[in-house]
Parts: structure tokens; sequence; C-alpha cells
């Protein structure tokens, strides 16, 4: 029977998700969060005193994406899944705050829909025009940190799990790529997990397979830990100057 929105990734399985891999993605328990040193304990995602940022690597936008204009930080519009907060920080190669710099994210949902868009699922018969769910934008904080409230991605043939974002610094730039998730915890949700398994086919690709992943590389694999009722993502995008 599957399981409700109501999750509880046990401690053994979660502590088990630690590797860290080009194509594998890190999952962080609180434990290691708080840890002395970890790049992820305190109020900023980044260790005091860091050193050069490795710049995040753009890839395609890919084909769903449109500006709703919509500055909000719940983006889900009632749409179900596991509840998720993605915060994002945006720096330069100097690991400098990119204050005020507007960050925008769009992604599936539980079942690979995207807003907005016809002929899409696995029978290629949903329409979506004219919605809005699962998009949204911020500006930065003063530590260049915006935080959304959303689900955890779902699938669709031919890619792996995954988020778009934009970081626009200014007005005349802008910096595309996409975050990426864990295959064992995505595996866990879409199989034991409603409604995410609420699905005749299973997923066919994973991190490893997915072209786009491998382009991005280890620096675009969020880093996540569970909290009470829900997960969290975290993520520094460093943007190149000019």
């Amino acid at each position: 029977m599957a399981r409700s929105l109501s999750i509880e990734v046990n401690r053994r399985y979660a502590l088990g998700l630690v590797a860290v891999t080009a194509t594998g993605g890190i999952f962080l328990a609180p434990e290691a969060l708080a840890a002395e040193g970890s790049p992820f304990a305190g109020v900023s995602l980044l260790m005091p005193g860091a050193g050069v940022c490795s710049i995040t690597p753009e890839v395609t936008e890919g084909p769903f994406y449109f500006d709703p204009e919509l500055e909000r930080q719940d983006i889900t519009e009632g749409r179900p899944g596991v509840p998720l907060t993605v915060r994002l920080q945006a720096v330069d190669s100097q690991c400098r705050a990119l204050t005020k710099a507007r960050v925008a994210i769009w992604h599936c949902d539980a079942k690979g829909i995207y807003s907005g868009y016809p002929g899409q699922g696995d029978s290629r018969d949903i329409d979506t025009t004219g919605q809005k769910f699962l998009r949204g934008s911020q500006h930065a904080d003063e530590n260049g940190i915006v935080s959304f409230k959303t689900i955890y991605p779902g699938w669709y043939r031919g890619r792996t799990t995954h988020i778009h974002f934009k970081v626009f610094p200014d007005d005349s730039s802008v910096m595309t790529g996409q975050l990426f998730f864990p295959d064992a915890l995505s595996e866990r949700l879409f199989t034991t997990v409603a409604p995410y398994d609420d699905r005749p086919q299973a997923r066919d690709t994973f991190n490893q397979d997915d072209g786009i992943a491998r382009q991005a590389g280890q620096v675009s694999q969020a880093a996540l830990r569970e909290k009470a009722s829900e997960f969290e993502a975290l993520i520094v995008i460093a943007v190149k100057a000019g």
C-alpha cells in the first residue's frame, strides 16, 4: 500500500544516503548539516571566508519555460506531492552574494506534468495551457538567498528528476541551469509514496543516463536534508561575471 504524504524516511536509510558522486547527488541528515565545518551549517549556505566558488555550468532551459511574472514563495497552487523547500544562493566566483538578483524556478508535478503546455503525460493527452503551478520567482536577500515552497518533482520520459532555474544578476544578463536530486531518494518516493507511485510505467532515466545532468556535473546536485514533514534542497549557484 502506498504511503501518504506524511512521509517518514527512516534514520538508517537517511544516514545511508551520504555518497557524493557526479551523478548521484547528496543526502545530508540533520546531524551532518549541524556538523562543524559543513558548508550548510548556520544561516548562510556558504562557509565563512570561503575561497573561490565553482562556476555552475549553464544548461538548456528545456521546452517548458515561460515567465509568468509571479514573484512568490509558495509555488505549489495545490499540486499534491511531498513537501519540499528549495533554498538557492546566488553568488559570484568569489562567493560574494548577488544581492537582489532575481531567481526563477519551474518544474513538473508529481506525475511529470508542467503547467502551461498541451500534449503532456504518459499518453500525451494532458493540456495545462493557461495554468501556472510550480513556477515563480523571487529577489535574493542580502545573502543572495531565495527560498521556495514547492513539492518534490516527479519524472517524465527521457529525463531524470530535476528543477529548472534562471538567475538574473541584473536586467541585462541571465544564467540558466538545472538542479538534480539523489536517485536513491527519488526512487524510494516514486515507488512508495502517493501520488508518485500511481503510474503504470517505471521511470526510464536516472542521473547517470541523463546527458544534461552529466553536463551540469556535481555542482548542480542539490544537497537534501530531512525535516519533520518535508525535505529541504540546498544549492549554491555561482554565476560567472559578465
